[in-house]
């Protein structure tokens, strides 16, 4: 297949749903409850903690924040690849690539931050407990949200413009399902160093240094816990973590497999494989691991349900709802 567009009207097409043709129902069957378990854990997850003035703290504040970014980031893509496996249609336009480029390497961003966000709220509860309403009040989570969001956004901007300035005369076909760095790179008949170098200069700047502020924090942490005279208190404080702590390593294993490497690496196939495990498989656990052993969260999400049932019933049959008052 030949596409010979001028730069600026380029036409990408994917090329990694060839193989796997033979499959294309199965595989879009399970993508499509992989989305929908996705979309509606974060959806519950953000409207519990709105509904629930208990969950309005610096902890929760960070989950919500992580259940949006989880429905950004696969939203700009899982669509996408849905589409094609059920229409065939795998064309994408250059400017809908960029969008998808730029949103998803935001996304990526952002999380990033926030996970050294919630790395330091978990140090400031268990290492200064006595200051933690003084140094994570709701004003400084507020700036800290947005400082993660904005440094989120700022992140790929220059990914996205020199990428966008390239010229892809040797070939327009993506071994990939969405439009990622390496793959873009790999096709690219221009000077491809300068986006390489801007990949490890932000790779250390964002990375490493949201890395380092959890890594620190996550040792101070276990420096306090493993003080801690009984072992119910040390299970007990640990028990806050490991929830972000298996996120953590979730995220950053997948992600630098991906992106911490020289594109002479690159590997389509076992590329998209990890691609699909940060893409799908971390956000859809994501609910599960916050809120399975979270009983407080539990608790006003039973609350929650109640609430909703009862406003349908009372829908549907408000003389029910009448009569048990009177009674």
């Amino acid at each position: 297949m030949s596409i010979t567009y001028e730069h600026n009207t380029t036409t990408f097409f994917f090329t990694c749903l060839s193989d796997v043709s033979k499959f294309t129902l199965p595989i879009f069957l399970i993508i499509l409850l992989a989305y929908v378990i996705i979309i509606c854990g974060n959806v519950t997850i953000i409207t519990v903690i709105c509904e629930n003035s208990r969950l309005h703290t610096p902890m929760y504040s960070f989950l919500l924040n992580l259940s949006i970014i989880d429905i950004a980031s696969t939203s700009i893509t899982l669509p996408k690849l849905l589409n094609m496996l059920i229409t065939q249609y795998n064309v994408i336009s250059f400017k809908e690539c960029m969008i998808q480029l730029y949103v998803f390497f935001s996304m990526a961003g952002t999380e990033f931050n926030l996970l050294a966000a919630m790395a330091y709220d978990r140090y400031v509860a268990i290492c200064h407990p006595l200051h933690y309403v003084v140094l994570m009040s709701s004003r400084r989570t507020g700036y800290l949200s947005a400082m993660v969001w904005f440094v989120g956004f700022l992140d790929p901007i220059a990914h996205t413009v020199l990428i966008a300035k390239m010229s892809f005369c040797a070939s327009h076909a993506i071994n990939h399902f969405f439009c990622d760095i390496l793959p873009l790179l790999q096709i690219s008949c221009s000077d491809i160093s300068g986006v390489e170098n801007v990949n490890y200069i932000e790779g250390a700047l964002l990375v490493y240094t949201a890395f380092l502020l959890t890594l620190v924090s996550y040792i101070c942490i276990i420096s306090t816990i493993l003080k801690i005279k009984s072992t119910e208190g040390r299970m007990k404080a640990f028990s806050t973590c490991t929830s972000h702590l298996t996120c953590v390593i979730m995220y950053y294993g997948t992600l630098m497999c991906l992106h911490m490497r020289p594109t002479s690496n690159y590997t389509p196939k076992e590329d998209m494989y990890f691609a699909l495990l940060y893409v799908v498989l971390v956000p859809m656990l994501n609910p599960f691991i916050y809120t399975l052993k979270n009983k407080e969260f539990q608790e006003d999400m039973a609350k929650s349900k109640r609430k909703v049932l009862e406003k349908t019933i009372f829908q549907m049959f408000p003389w029910a709802i009448q009569s048990q008052h009177n009674k």
